[in-house]
């Protein structure tokens, strides 16, 4: 489950990389709407939200680019979205233009459960997920709260602390159990995914594996479509069986 970032380097890239890293082997593929004041993302991610902004990188003009990669691709698309955003714009519209756009589902981290419900009941009328995060340290008490307005999956953080690459293997064996303890919803993990191992590992315990900061690196190329695409074929080695490409 690659993440990009939602005009970078361009609008164009980011209709083109969809299609690509779609063909190159990820099955679904998640859209960053650029946020001047990212919450939970390091600086490669937040990097490139900056200058997507700078670009032109509206919400609008995202949907736009998205809408694009629609007419070519049937991969599942999620939109990775402040709530700030989806407040000013408002929910419902929020959502209608994300559906509209092409759209299979929304990550928003950092709504509080009072907006999640609301969020979640307008997901319902347009049939589209809502997955909300999840880390280690929280409460049983919390998670079964969380999940119960999450609708498609669970998005698991693999570490505490803001997105980036690690040198490290996720370690989530304990963290998933005790998630499907309590629901039955499909988890995807990320946060320090970076590399084919890390894939395979993680993709032992959870139902898909975000890898953001380490492809969003590599589209700082001469050409980034191709460079998303080949990173992801790497990746998705890590899918088949475990066996990981060199």
């Amino acid at each position: 489950m690659p993440f990009i970032t939602g005009g970078y380097p361009s609008l164009d890239v980011t209709t083109q990389a969809i299609d690509a890293i779609a063909s190159a082997g990820a099955s679904i593929i998640e859209v960053g709407f650029p946020f001047s004041d990212p919450i939970a993302d390091g600086p490669i991610i937040a990097a490139s939200m900056h200058e997507a902004l700078l670009h032109g990188a509206n919400p609008s003009a995202v949907f736009g680019a998205a809408r694009a990669a629609r007419a070519k691709t049937s991969v599942g698309l999620i939109a990775m979205v402040s709530i700030s955003i989806v407040t000013r714009i408002g929910f419902e519209s929020f959502v209608s233009q994300a559906v509209d756009s092409g759209f299979d589902g929304l990550i928003v981290p950092d709504i509080d459960l009072a907006q999640a419900t609301e969020l979640a009941e307008i997901c319902d009328r347009y049939g589209i997920a809502l997955a909300l995060l999840v880390a280690a340290t929280t409460s049983p008490q919390r998670v079964v709260k969380i999940t119960s307005a999450c609708r498609g999956f669970v998005y698991l953080l693999a570490r505490t602390g803001v997105t980036g690459e690690s040198d490290t293997t996720p370690q989530i064996a304990t963290s998933v159990k005790a998630l499907r303890a309590v629901s039955g919803l499909p988890i995807a993990a990320g946060f320090g995914i970076s590399t084919a191992q890390h894939v395979a590992a993680v993709t032992k315990y959870a139902d898909a594996a975000i890898v953001g900061s380490a492809l969003v690196r590599r589209m700082n190329s001469s050409d980034p479509v191709a460079a998303a695409a080949d990173f992801t074929r790497l990746l998705a080695a890590g899918l088949r069986t475990g066996v990981v490409a060199e």
